[in-house]
């Protein structure tokens, strides 16, 4: 299908730019045994991802969304294909790296957030975005508690610092996973349905903190079911079926 032409002056896209992507999904698949046959969760995508973007990337439940997210992160092995990544001004492929590599790559460039929250009930909220640094031993543990009261204090959070999760709204959680996301100031935060579980209010102030990271330059991949979305992400992928149906930049796939 041709692209779509227009008589108003569009801001050009990153590709348009010849900019080196930050993520290059090539060829992709990931298949399953089930009753002795292949199922593919992901059937040969390839997209890119640049600097800037908020890519949504938008499907119905089971059409490989959250699969393609385990792809990004390298949480779960591809079956062919690659991701690769802009490393030390190198392209590297991320399913190459040993669990180490992975963990330090993704610990100081990939922020995510999950739509289950996944803090951890024993810990404060201040502890919980606090321990992705001292993991990463990117802070001196002084310093880690002041930028975690900085990070909550940007999600407006900082009176519940001292509280545990459970003595704090779903909404609040989210927004407590979100600082945690950005605990060690990664360029690109990855996203997983993380207003799925939420209300329309709260769900929309969620929202509305992911729109001020990219307006700060963050790079934003979030996943979600929901298509009236689509006008508030600068660049849109459907998915169905485990394959790419549409890229909003290059119209009909």
């Amino acid at each position: 299908m041709a692209r779509k032409s227009s008589s108003n002056q569009k801001e050009k896209h990153p590709s348009d730019q010849h900019t080196e992507p930050l993520i290059n999904v090539s060829d992709v698949v990931k298949s399953f045994k089930t009753a002795g046959e292949d199922f593919f969760a992901l059937n040969g995508i390839s997209f890119n991802v640049y600097q800037g973007e908020f890519l949504g990337i938008i499907g119905k439940s089971g059409a490989g969304k959250t699969t393609l997210v385990n792809m990004i992160t390298g949480v779960d092995h591809l079956t062919s294909g690659q991701v690769s990544v802009n490393f030390d001004n190198h392209k590297v492929s991320i399913h190459h790296f040993n669990e180490d590599q992975l963990a330090l790559w993704r610990g100081k460039n990939m922020g995510v957030v999950y739509q289950s929250f996944q803090l951890l009930p024993m810990l404060s909220l201040l502890e919980n975005i606090m321990l992705p640094m001292d993991l990463c031993g990117n802070y001196h543990p002084s310093q880690s508690r002041d930028k975690a009261y900085e990070l909550l204090r940007m999600v407006e959070l900082e009176e519940h610092a001292k509280k545990l999760p459970k003595f704090i709204s779903g909404g609040q959680q989210q927004r407590v996973s979100i600082a945690r996301a950005l605990a060690n100031d990664p360029p690109i935060i990855i996203a997983d349905e993380p207003t799925g579980s939420l209300d329309s209010i709260t769900a929309a102030h969620v929202f509305g903190v992911f729109e001020m990271l990219k307006n700060q330059g963050r790079t934003i991949i979030m996943v979600t079911h929901d298509k009236s979305l689509s006008p508030r992400f600068t660049r849109t992928l459907v998915i169905q079926d485990g394959e790419l149906a549409l890229d909003s930049h290059k119209e009909a796939i």
